[in-house]
């Protein structure tokens, strides 16, 4: 008896362990598809110099639109035509408002149609930060250096490139593909809202479309030594949250027990310290289910059983903050703060800002209610300054997400492709209205230090990283 009384727990407890283990033994690559090798080529001395005349176009958008020189924005569009003359030959161009630009390229059936994005306008920069000029698309050592080269006139470019070689071939697409160009994506501006109206008022719905977003990347997946491609099904929302208070003012000589800066600085501890609670969504899901089966055992054995050590995860994520902690959970990071004027009087008024990414499943809404009760100080007000949902999901299965993966495959053979939840925010969120296929990634391979170069110094790329762009585009385009 007493033997059995050992031995029950014994199994029990080898039970318990022994399932999470079979699991995560279990749990390895699915026998995916593979994609036939496609050779495509393209003139590479003629897509490295059109993207350097891009460059040389200053497209900086701007809030305040009095900031803007237009003339550059004009020149950028003058340009098209001179670079891609079969284009604008084959494809019907229109202009919807100031930075709107359309391209419609008939196809043999006009019952199903593609979208290829890409915003022209750039972000500012600091010169004196700068190695090379920003503007003046210095080609060095086999390097373009110029704002706009990765973000995201480098997609721009494969795009044109692409179809402006395929014309040239007497390529027809099977469908009608329409090449949308926005130039105030950066100021979240009204150029990919009036393409999307655009399409609404003709009743079109894209079979597929393809914007900026994830890259093929190196070390980003824990326990994953394969670059991976990362496709993103859906992006985050975002929201400016505005946090005051209202103080008396006076003499710094004898403040009361807390000022106004003083009760923003509780508040601001209170929400750091009670992170948004992890919400695992369905891009999360997918990309660690995908990437989860290429791991070491180690963390195969945390995605088997996300069940049991969901917790784990969360307190891992939660401690190490970035991307993978980003991915679990909405993001406030306090970005400004204000207070008085002088360092010896009192604030009669204080104030911080956070901005917040918001997970799918989350809205605006729900985000501040949850804002004010972690706060929970009825002096510190809370008000939205500006905020947008969460996008909608997109499929990963059927045709549309297919042709994704073989492009993808073809052109970085080596890569896992994998869906992801996009952290930043991006003009392809206004086409989920119309379409479940929107996907967004921009074709190149980006080393970290690539990725840190957008809207930072010395964005730049490589000439090849140029040229597999445009075969990306090449074989995407070719599938239509």
């Amino acid at each position: 008896m007493i033997g059995l009384y050992i031995a029950l727990p014994l199994l029990i407890v080898l039970i318990l362990i022994g399932i999470p283990v079979v699991r995560a033994l279990r749990f390895r690559p699915e026998k995916g598809e593979t994609y036939p090798d496609l050779f495509v080529e393209c003139d590479e001395e003629k897509a490295v110099s059109d993207l350097a005349e891009m460059i040389r176009c200053k497209t900086v958008s701007d809030t305040d639109e009095s900031k803007e020189d237009d003339a550059e924005f004009e020149k950028f569009e003058k340009l098209l035509p001179r670079l891609f003359h079969n284009v604008h030959a084959a494809c019907t161009f229109t202009k919807l408002g100031k930075r709107s630009l359309l391209f419609h390229w008939k196809g043999k059936d006009s019952s199903v149609c593609r979208v290829l994005m890409a915003h022209y306008d750039v972000v500012s920069v600091e010169p004196s930060l700068w190695q090379k000029p920003a503007f003046e698309g210095v080609l060095e050592e086999g390097v373009l250096w110029g704002r706009g080269t990765l973000d995201t006139k480098g997609t721009l470019n494969g795009v044109l490139q692409a179809a402006e070689t395929l014309i040239a071939r007497g390529f027809v697409p099977q469908n009608d593909i329409y090449l949308a160009f926005s130039g105030n994506e950066e100021t979240n501006g009204g150029g990919a809202p009036a393409i999307v109206a655009y399409f609404k008022g003709k009743g079109i719905r894209p079979a597929l479309v393809c914007d900026e977003g994830g890259a093929v990347v190196d070390k980003v997946f824990p326990g994953v030594s394969a670059p991976c491609a990362l496709i993103g099904i859906a992006e985050k929302g975002l929201c400016n949250v505005r946090f005051s208070v209202e103080g008396k003012g006076g003499h710094a000589s004898a403040p009361p027990p807390h000022t106004a800066v003083g009760r923003l600085s509780k508040a601001c501890a209170a929400v750091e310290n009670h992170p948004f609670p992890a919400n695992l969504s369905k891009p999360a899901r997918e990309l660690f289910d995908t990437l989860g089966r290429h791991s070491t055992f180690l963390y195969r054995l945390i995605f088997a059983n996300l069940g049991i050590f969901r917790g784990a995860l969360d307190k891992i994520c939660k401690k190490s903050g970035g991307e993978l902690n980003a991915l679990m959970r909405t993001t406030v990071a306090f970005t400004q703060m204000s207070g008085s004027k002088g360092m010896n009087v009192l604030p009669p008024y204080a104030e911080m800002v956070a901005n917040l990414r918001i997970m799918c499943g989350e809205s605006v809404e729900s985000c501040v209610d949850y804002l004010k009760k972690t706060v929970d100080d009825d002096g510190v007000k809370v008000e939205v300054v500006y905020g947008m949902d969460p996008s909608n999901i997109s499929q990963t299965q059927g045709e549309a997400w297919e042709m994704m993966k073989r492009a993808v495959s073809q052109t970085w053979k080596e890569a896992l492709v994998a869906p992801y939840l996009m952290l930043a925010c991006s003009d392809s969120r206004h086409y989920g209205e119309i379409s479940d296929h929107v996907y967004r990634f921009s074709a190149m391979a980006l080393s970290k230090e690539e990725r840190a170069s957008i809207h930072g110094n010395d964005e730049k790329i490589p000439v090849e990283k140029i040229v597999q762009t445009v075969h990306f585009y090449l074989r995407l385009i070719s599938q239509f």
